[in-house]
């Protein structure tokens, strides 16, 4: 059986890897990294959408990712008890007309025992922002470690 580490129970250690184990795999912007931490038949609520699986998580994704041009994620743990995980998050990303956006939002997730993640419930705002007003800067790609996070940035 397929394991994705760290585990459940989660301590307030285990729980920050898998945060920023899948704020990585995001920021790939690839739903071939993406989908597999997830069990085979997954459920979501993200906004508007309620993909139920992989197939229908990974279009959703391509959706999502064709959308939100330069897209730049950075998540932080918020709670973690037994096998749920509770994150604030925030992305940064334009549309095709140049528009600029962050989104800020705030994650539900319940993983199974073998650390996939079975549930995930998101709620997300938009707020439209200048460009000079962007706060992630990095190349596209993994966020690096010395970048400061969410709560080092004041968001």
């Amino acid at each position: 059986m397929k394991t994705k580490p760290p585990l459940p129970p989660f301590t307030q250690e285990t729980a920050t890897l898998k945060v920023r184990m899948a704020e990585d795999a995001w920021n790939t912007c690839d739903p071939e990294r993406v989908v597999p931490v997830y069990t085979e038949d997954t459920h979501w609520r993200n906004r508007t959408d309620f993909p139920v699986g992989h197939e229908q998580v990974r279009q959703f994704l391509e959706r999502k990712w064709a959308k939100e041009l330069e897209y730049r994620l950075i998540k932080e743990l918020w709670a973690c008890s037994e096998n749920r995980i509770a994150v604030r998050f925030a992305y940064e990303w334009h549309d095709a007309s140049g528009q600029w956006f962050r989104s800020y939002g705030n994650e539900n997730w319940e993983f199974d025992p073998q650390g996939l993640m079975q549930l995930r419930y998101a709620s997300i705002n938009d707020l439209p922002i200048k460009s000079e007003e962007r706060k992630f800067y990095w190349p596209q790609g993994r966020r690096p470690d010395d970048h400061p996070g969410l709560s080092a940035l004041g968001l």
